[in-house]
């Protein structure tokens, strides 16, 4: 069964040389229960709302399945939050979730598919790499999905998962994240 295995929020904000001059990438797992309201976990930091947050983007989600891919790729251990990711997933492949499908974590929180993340060069510096890890990001479909939270709650690691609605003719992540990046 598909289940959260953690909940990330900022650990602390860095020096950026992009136009918010300070970013919030730097994610790390706490303990359950953990808060979540329309603009995502409490005590979670969004530096730059235009693009890595507000309503549309209060949670970002990311599969334990593709961060193994990009430890293998890179030789260097993904943990929890480490791509920014406020929630680290099992036994779904977010990847394929369709835009606007909805997901139930835990007993009663409700979020809902928005967009997949695009690689951006605050990400390409923080993985030290801004002249090829945008591009090697996207290329590999495997972007995660930003969320909606639709109904308020606490959510702790070890919540299932539930998927409870899937739009019939809505793309997924994937493909959207595709058309962006190319």
């Amino acid at each position: 069964m598909p289940e959260l295995t953690a909940i990330c929020v900022v650990r602390t904000l860095h020096p950026d040389s992009g136009q918010v001059g300070v970013t919030a990438i730097d994610k790390v797992p706490v303990d359950g229960p953990v808060k979540v309201g329309p603009y995502g976990a409490y005590a979670d930091v969004q530096a730059d709302r235009k693009h890595h947050g507000g309503l549309d983007k209060a949670l970002y989600a990311y599969a334990q399945e593709d961060a193994d891919y990009w430890a293998a790729e890179l030789g260097r251990d993904i943990p929890p939050g480490f791509f920014g990711e406020n929630l680290r997933t099992v036994g779904i492949d977010v990847n394929a979730a369709r835009i606007g499908e909805q997901w139930r974590i835990g007993d009663k929180v409700v979020v809902e598919v928005t967009s997949p993340r695009v690689p951006c060069k605050t990400f390409a510096r923080w993985m030290d790499d801004e002249g090829a890890w945008i591009k090697k990001f996207a290329t590999a479909r495997r972007p995660g999905p930003y969320l909606r939270v639709i109904k308020r709650g606490h959510i702790r690691p070890g919540d299932a998962i539930t998927v409870v609605n899937v739009p019939d003719a809505a793309p997924m992540v994937r493909d959207v994240g595709h058309v962006h990046a190319g």
